[in-house]
């Protein structure tokens, strides 16, 4: 008879960031200020927003890529 027992799953050490993976965070948290989210993400986490929030927030970011006046640079050094 198999075991009814569920798996062990392996404990997989976390690695540092990327300078480009804590750049894009810096950017999602500046969209999420300037639509006045981040009281929510911070209490709630990223999952207590809604599909538009979270749409809002991917389509101010795709905005920002896309104006060639911002420096998406410029989160990162906030």
């Amino acid at each position: 008879m198999a075991s009814t027992k569920p798996a062990r799953q392996q404990k997989v050490a976390k690695r540092p960031p990327s300078l480009e993976e804590m750049a894009r965070t810096a950017l999602k948290w500046e969209a999420v200020a300037a639509l006045g989210l981040a009281d929510k993400v911070r209490a709630e986490g990223w999952g207590g927003l809604s599909a538009a929030e979270t749409g809002r927030v991917g389509g101010l970011i795709g905005k920002w890529r896309r104006d060639p006046k911002r420096s998406l640079g410029q989160a990162a050094v906030k």
